[in-house]
């Protein structure tokens, strides 16, 4: 009596082996007839394959401490969470779109969260770019956080007490035309972490955009020139009143509280008059909101050593204040400096603070 198995291939081909029940010994395999063999698949092609998606894009990475495998990302958005190689005694100097770029620190090739995903054949490739901890000191990167609040299509501006706040739409295209138009590197949150540490190498020549209390003229006004320069911004959001849907792919939401932008008892915010257990209540319910924690705001720009506690036990691991300053490595996290914008600004005011 003869026993037939049949054993799957690599690539899906199948071939026949025999053994007879008294010797069990195995014949020599045959192929089937008509079989063919597949290579098998790369891990690109097993990634876009598992995705069955059009735009999905597979980013594959070149370079010492590039990942092995690569990342699925998508056509339709921004680069999401792209890796931040770490290395003792060697600073990452970012994506870029070839080794020459990556060679010459090309901040105008650099790839980040900032920019659209753009493929070829649902593949694309980036380079890693690596410096010593003493050229990154070099550079004497001195990072700003511009902070807009409210907007006015008023040339004249608004009346009342918070007629400060209030940025002219003119002027606001103005700075932002500037700033698209000369070649402004735009870090990610998570790369402003890293910057910090002294882990990655960010230019000199960049700039942080964000918005204070997602008010109905930063999406009627602002949002519209946010897409026109295509330029990465911040809405800090206050999430017990309004929990809009990102209104471009260029604007991210995070927390400027859940319910804490209002006075305590002592007349100042709440984020300085309540215990650390409740300030990460509020901040986890916000952070819940929102999907994403990493960086919020502080309310009036009050905070103290209570309040960087709440917001640490939240699992935030960067705050930002209103105290007027830049971003450098060792800053603390838990106290980012602003460069603050009031009404009256010019796009030749802005460029005297940040170049």
């Amino acid at each position: 009596m003869i026993i037939c198995a049949v054993v799957l291939l690599g690539g899906g081909a199948a071939g026949v082996f025999a053994w007879t029940a008294a010797a069990r010994e195995p014949a020599v395999p045959r192929a089937e007839a008509g079989a063919i063999e597949h290579p098998p698949l790369s891990p690109v092609q097993r990634l876009l394959r598992d995705a069955d998606d059009p735009l999905a894009c597979a980013v594959s990475f070149t370079g010492d401490g590039a990942p092995a495998e690569p990342m699925l990302q998508h056509q339709d958005a921004l680069y999401q969470d792209l890796p931040i190689p770490s290395q003792d005694g060697r600073v990452f100097g970012g994506w870029y779109p070839t080794a020459e770029s990556a060679a010459a620190f090309d901040q105008t090739a650099r790839v980040n969260g900032a920019d659209a995903v753009v493929c070829q054949d649902q593949q694309v490739q980036l380079y890693g770019a690596w410096m010593t901890p003493e050229q990154n000191v070099a550079e004497n990167a001195q990072i700003p956080i511009l902070m807009y609040h409210q907007f006015t299509a008023k040339p004249e501006g608004e009346s009342g007490w918070l007629r400060g706040n209030y940025a002219y739409i003119g002027d606001f295209d103005a700075q932002m035309s500037h700033i698209a138009s000369s070649g402004f590197y735009m870090p990610t949150w998570d790369e402003l972490s890293a910057f910090i540490d002294g882990r990655l190498y960010l230019p000199a020549h960049s700039v942080i955009i964000t918005d204070d209390d997602a008010d109905q003229s930063w999406f009627d006004l602002a949002v519209p020139v946010i897409d026109k320069y295509k330029l990465l911004s911040t809405s800090f959001m206050i999430t017990a009143y309004r929990q809009d849907p990102p209104p471009s792919i260029y604007v991210q939401r995070r927390s400027h509280t859940h319910d804490m932008h209002q006075a305590g008892d002592n007349g100042k915010g709440r984020m300085v008059n309540w215990t650390a257990d409740q300030i990460a209540a509020d901040l986890n319910t916000s952070g819940d909101i929102l999907g994403v924690r990493q960086v919020m705001a502080y309310p009036y720009g009050h905070y103290n050593d209570t309040a960087k506690q709440g917001v640490t036990q939240a699992g935030y691991e960067m705050a930002r204040t209103i105290e007027p300053g830049l971003v450098t490595i060792g800053t603390d996290k838990l106290a980012l400096p602003v460069v603050r914008i009031d009404y009256g600004m010019t796009v030749d005011a802005l460029i005297k603070r940040i170049g």
